[in-house]
């Protein structure tokens, strides 16, 4: 049974693959508009703000595919957001990073997704068959490509379990203007050192195709 009938979703995602994958899975459903936010945050703030100030949305999702860390997030499983963080936005020091929260400038990397709706689609997507699980989703401008990287963003955000490049984007639009947000993820690469031929892309998009249609059922 859906949760509201009158419920008007907006999914922010990168690139038209992810696009594609999305709208395989939804079908034809009036109440959900699915947007290219472009490629890392900036564009994807920018992009979900346009989007925002055309309709009055209900939910905003940040979905696509990302990179998971090792033993956390494996590929071909999907990750739900309970908080979603920019990775990268602070100043790095001797003694190591310094967040934006930790620099007082009165500004958060931190945003937290929306509780009720993150228990209701795991919870959904767990019946539908799908692999999924909770935890911190970080945003980085740049993707993680060694082994010091990957070790420093574990260290420093042990919760973390994947990360991708527009969700803080998207989820600081969202914010501004009070909507709720989710930020939902397939996991299509390990997080480390760059490997091409680790990539399961296919896997990655078919997980996003059917997690979409759960999406849709449940949140409508």
């Amino acid at each position: 049974m859906s949760m509201n009938n009158e419920r008007r979703i907006l999914i922010m995602t990168s690139v038209a693959a992810e696009k594609e994958a999305i709208l395989e899975g939804i079908g034809q459903t009036p109440s959900i508009d699915v947007v290219l936010a472009g490629v890392g945050p900036i564009s994807a703030g920018i992009q979900t703000t346009k989007a925002l100030l055309t309709k009055d949305y209900d939910v905003v999702i940040n979905m696509g595919i990302a990179g998971g860390f090792k033993d956390k997030a494996a590929v071909g499983t999907l990750v739900i957001a309970d908080e979603i963080i920019s990775g990268d936005l602070g100043a790095e020091s001797p003694e190591g990073f310094i967040t934006l929260d930790e620099l007082g400038f009165g500004a958060s990397t931190r945003i937290k997704a929306d509780s009720e709706l993150v228990m209701h689609c795991l919870t959904s997507l767990k019946l539908a068959g799908i692999s999924v699980q909770l935890g911190h989703v970080l945003t980085l401008s740049s993707v993680t490509g060694t082994s010091e990287t990957t070790k420093n963003l574990q260290d420093r955000e042990p919760d973390a379990v994947a990360e991708a490049m527009e969700g803080y984007g998207v989820a600081l639009a969202a914010q501004e203007f009070g909507k709720p947000v989710l930020e939902i993820r397939s996991i299509s690469n390990p997080i480390g050192p760059r490997d091409r031929s680790a990539w399961r892309m296919k896997e990655a998009f078919d997980t996003l195709e059917r997690a979409s249609k759960v999406i849709a059922e449940v949140l409508l």
